[in-house]
């Protein structure tokens, strides 16, 4: 059933800011369908869209009036716009190419009444009108149908959430400016909220995931991963960390139901890009280790409140989420560059190793794990003191278990190249730091690290195949040698010797060498 939304005396700048909004949650697929009067503001719409995928806001826009479809190559997809008023027949449309334009991208129709039938059951309808006013403003009539119907109520309560709501609820949204922030590998959502052109805060867009299919008792990976599926782990523990005395982004408001946070804006000084302009990395790595020093020191609760929303269980990393996590490799490295499964035999032997390894690694004291404590994110705050400079933005799928993991994680990154003698004095600065522990040993710890570095860039490597041969993002691949540089270090540990040998006669040197080796399809 259709869903619809009015908004009432809609300025040319609010106009733009619902265009801009558009822009933020369109994906390929979507058709805007555009109507109104002459003059009505539904090529002003169109353009605003465009601008805001591409991220030029003076790039040239021309009316379609003549050619009929006018097409836009964006960081993000394909635009078509296309302006049907000239339109013979209805038939003619399938000549346009809306299909591909759709397979490609989205497409911003006007005159879509032209089209009679012909456009597809899931589409966004937005009629504009002038309302009469004196003062020049539009009444939007948004409607939804099939998929859209929900996606719109969706769309309207970030609207809300960003404009505080309005003290009418016309979803107008405020005066922020909306800007995409292209993302990594994540099914999260950025854009950055700015105000008089200054940055305000960051809009984290984060609808809840369904379940994939069942791989293992019944069960979805992100379930035998233990992967956060919505917004709640991450107001959670955001709170939790942000006690322990770690940088955290401030949550100013939320809208759990729908997955939506405004976050303080921490800045986009990643590590990564840190290091391309200059700043030391011993010191970005240096003070990323000591807040784990401060970290190890705040307990890590097996329940989180959710202000608003309940309690969050922070699940234990077990063996069997460390063991679906190194599967990765052979149901996805393996297959990519030898054409087949893994045998049998050969599988089992691998999973019988990895096994032993867990039994030990479960014997080390239960910490926080914050996952995805690496370069990408973590941002640095040079304006401020201490540990506080390093901002930290990825936790959502923190866990409880060995300590080591947030350091190996750190010091063998796998976006960028951490040196094996910086990694040998900041594992040593960390020790130092938690010496004084009860109960620290640091023998078991050195072989955690070995083991958990060993277990997540065999996880990783697994990962990267992945994002290349079924998402169409080689991009990772040129990172895999460095993951084997990391592997070698951590199979050298004496303890560790079984699973070298398996991977050394399994995945001998020319199988880590070469990224390219996996064909991408």
């Amino acid at each position: 059933m259709p869903a619809t939304h009015v908004i009432e005396a809609v300025t040319e700048s609010q106009l733009l800011r619902l265009s801009e909004a558009l822009a933020f949650i369109a994906r390929r697929g979507d058709l805007f369908a555009l109507s109104g009067e002459l003059g009505a503001g539904k090529t002003t719409l169109a353009r605003a869209v465009i601008r805001a995928l591409s991220g030029d806001k003076d790039e040239e826009i021309p009316s379609p009036t003549f050619t009929l479809v006018q097409t836009y190559a964006t960081p993000r997809m394909q635009v078509a716009h296309f302006d049907l008023y000239r339109l013979g027949a209805a038939a003619e449309l399938e000549e346009l190419g809306l299909d591909l334009a759709l397979k490609n991208g989205i497409a911003l129709v006007e005159w879509p009444e032209r089209a009679d039938d012909l456009l597809p059951a899931d589409r966004l309808d937005i009629r504009i009108d002038d309302d009469g006013s004196s003062g020049a403003t539009r009444r939007l009539t948004l409607t939804g149908h099939g998929d859209w119907a929900a996606r719109l109520d969706r769309f309207m309560a970030m609207r809300n959430l960003i404009g505080g709501g309005g003290a009418n609820g016309s979803g107008n949204g405020g005066d922020c400016e909306l800007r995409y922030i292209q993302g990594d590998a994540s099914v999260r959502r950025y854009g950055r909220l700015l105000r008089h052109g200054a940055p305000d805060a960051i809009l984290m867009d984060w609808p809840r995931q369904p379940d994939g299919p069942p791989i293992r008792n019944g069960l979805p990976y992100s379930r035998l991963a233990h992967l956060a599926e919505d917004v709640r782990p991450f107001v959670a523990v955001a709170d939790a960390l942000a006690a322990a005395g770690l940088t955290v982004p401030h949550i100013r408001a939320r809208d759990l139901h729908n997955g939506f946070l405004i976050l303080d804006d921490l800045g986009d000084r990643v590590f990564g890009r840190e290091m391309v302009i200059g700043t030391n990395q011993a010191t970005l790595w240096q003070t990323a280790t000591d807040a784990l020093v401060a970290l190890s020191r705040a307990p890590a609760p097996e329940t989180l409140p959710v202000p608003g929303g309940g309690e969050h269980r922070v699940s234990a990393y077990d063996a069997d989420a460390m063991a679906i996590e190194t599967e990765l490799i052979t149901d996805w490295y393996w297959p990519a560059l030898r054409g087949d499964q893994l045998p049998a035999d050969d599988r089992a032997t691998f999973s019988a190793l990895w096994s032993d390894v867990f039994t030990e690694l479960a014997k080390m004291p239960a910490a926080w794990v914050l996952r995805d404590y690496h370069s990408p994110n973590l941002l640095w705050l040079p304006e401020r003191e201490g540990i506080a400079r390093v901002g930290v933005i990825d936790f959502q799928d923190a866990m409880r278990g060995p300590a080591a993991y947030d350091l190996v994680s750190l010091l063998q990154d796998a976006r960028v190249d951490v040196a094996p003698e910086l990694e040998a004095e900041l594992f040593e600065r960390y020790c130092a730091g938690v010496a004084a522990y009860p109960g620290f040993d640091r023998d078991a710890f050195a072989f955690a690290y070995s083991a958990l570095g060993a277990q997540r860039n065999t996880k990783i490597v697994g990962i990267f195949a992945r994002l290349a041969k079924r998402d169409g993002k080689p991009q990772y691949l040129q990172h895999l040698p460095r993951l084997w540089r990391y592997l070698d270090r951590d199979l050298a540990h004496p303890r560790l010797a079984p699973l070298k040998r398996w991977y050394d006669a399994h995945f001998p040197a020319d199988a880590r060498a070469i990224p390219a080796a996996i064909p991408v399809v």
